[in-house]
């Protein structure tokens, strides 16, 4: 997972809003009301795009690079980023059960002190994989 920019084309609508395509990710397309819902329509379809080649284990395409991409009239081109660690968080956020093994004596004592065990290996696995924020 990681951190993402492509180009989207976004061409204008006869009702005022717009369409928007990726061109460099097979069905990767979506709509919105007016430009603003257009940008954030597209942030959520290009975050949800990459994370599926991720989780399907496809190779991603690499970004179209600037000016390379064949335009109609009053189309555009806008960069777009996406975070599928993020969006991964906000979609993906059920519990999964895990069990694991501890020393007995180990056990004792973090109970004594009223240990969370699901907190204590979520945040040790999220310092080991590099995910912890520094805010």
């Amino acid at each position: 997972m990681a951190k993402y920019a492509y180009p989207a084309v976004f061409t204008p609508e006869e009702d005022g809003g717009y369409s928007v395509s990726f061109r460099d990710l097979e069905g990767c397309y979506t709509c919105g009301d007016n430009i603003e819902d257009a940008i954030y329509m597209a942030e959520d379809v290009l975050a949800l795009c990459l994370w599926d080649y991720e989780n399907e284990k496809k190779n991603v395409p690499l970004p179209s690079a600037p000016g390379t991409i064949e335009l109609k009239d009053g189309e555009f081109v806008s960069y777009i980023r996406a975070d599928t660690i993020e969006y991964a968080r906000k979609v993906s956020n059920r519990a999964v059960k895990k069990t694991l093994s501890i020393p007995e004596w180990l056990n004792i004592r973090a109970e004594e002190a009223g240990v969370n065990f699901s907190q204590v290996l979520q945040e040790a696995l999220k310092q080991k994989l590099g995910l912890v924020s520094n805010m």
